[in-house]
């Protein structure tokens, strides 16, 4: 099956078009842009200059592609965007370029992105990410894989969700989050491990507890957190890779780590 253009789309001549692409009424597909086969574009889709989608995408009617960023900051210099395979993209989403020249903004592959989702500029989202309805992800989040968003939260600039998070909705997130957990409330505070997504993902009852284990005793009020965080840095050698990874999360935030609601939610 060839490409199908309809006779109300305007596609620029130099746009690269894989195999069985389908382009949609009143779409608009500028000159430097790429999609791979299989892909649809349903209905009144922008894809602007400068954008790359991968194969078998669906993006659904309204959703602009590769806007300048909203950003103060950016002065016209060239970005991209780019956007992995097997993705469903609702109506109405919006995916700016990155700003900072040669930077992108970042879908990785088989992620479902809901209606009236917003990621703005040098947005890092990882592989199988959920994003319901009208949530905003802001400049520089970055985002693991697996993680799940409940409608209408917002995300500050430069926070990173961890992988397998579940953040819940109407909620705004300030600080990163780490693996593995539940994020919910206002202020927002982890309330347990995604103990649900970690049994999808084949994290067996052995790597659960231990995990559930290991944030025990980090926020254990036996002593400091601080000091709690020390000894598991120490000890790092002795644990799975699963909490060696959440150890790094924590090392490597430079927003702050989002805290525990109440200890009986570690119990």
């Amino acid at each position: 099956m060839s490409v199908v253009i309809d006779k109300t789309a305007i596609v620029d001549k130099r746009a690269k078009l894989g195999e069985n692409v389908n382009i949609g009424p009143f779409c608009l597909v500028a000159g430097d842009v790429e999609i791979g086969d299989g892909t649809s574009l349903k209905a009144f889709v922008s894809i602007h200059d400068r954008v790359v989608i991968g194969s078998n995408c669906s993006i659904a009617e309204y959703t602009a592609i590769g806007g300048d960023p909203q950003d103060h900051g950016y002065k016209g210099e060239p970005t991209w965007v780019k956007i992995g395979n097997n993705n469903i993209i609702r109506e109405n989403v919006t995916i700016n370029h990155a700003t900072g020249e040669g930077n992108e903004t970042l879908v990785g592959n088989d992620c479902f992105i809901m209606d009236c989702v917003h990621l703005a500029h040098n947005v890092h989202v990882g592989n199988y990410v959920t994003i319901a309805n009208k949530v905003g992800l802001s400049g520089f989040v970055q985002v693991g894989d697996h993680t799940v968003f409940g409608g209408m939260a917002g995300v500050h600039q430069f926070v990173r969700i961890g992988e397998y998070c579940m953040i819940g909705g109407l909620y705004r997130v300030v600080k990163d989050v780490p693996h593995y957990t539940l994020a919910s409330g206002e202020p927002l505070r982890l309330t347990g491990l995604n103990s649900v997504g970690l049994k999808r993902g084949g994290f067996d009852a052995e790597k659960r507890r231990a995990i559930l284990n290991f944030y025990k005793e980090l926020y254990s009020k036996e002593d400091l957190f601080t000091h709690n965080l020390n000894k598991m840095r120490e000890r790092r050698g002795e644990f799975i890779p699963e909490i060696q990874h959440i150890i790094d999360f924590y090392d490597s935030s430079k927003r702050g780590v989002t805290f525990w609601g109440h200890s009986h939610n570690l119990i």
